[in-house]
């Protein structure tokens, strides 16, 4: 199973873009499903979803208790849905 980055750098999303689909976007975030079953850079098992967010704060109401998984870059945060 093929790890979604390479845990030196950023991660380039569309490095990987034919394993993930685009369901959201707008100018600050962005959410994909995996559609490859790529394994999460923080745990190493696959993810559901990921979201990306460039903003300062974000808030979340989740419909159901999931385990997620945050990575922090430099210019935005990453959470991956189990």
């Amino acid at each position: 199973m093929e790890t979604l980055g390479d845990g030196d750098g950023p991660i380039d999303i569309h490095d990987y873009r034919h394993g993930l689909k685009l369901l959201k976007e707008t100018r600050e975030t962005s959410l994909w499903t995996n559609k490859k079953g790529y394994a999460c850079p923080a745990c190493g098992k696959p993810f559901e979803q990921l979201f990306t967010s460039e903003k300062r704060h974000n808030t979340f109401d989740p419909s159901s208790v999931t385990p997620f998984c945050i990575r922090h870059e430099a210019d935005r945060i990453l959470m991956f849905r189990h």
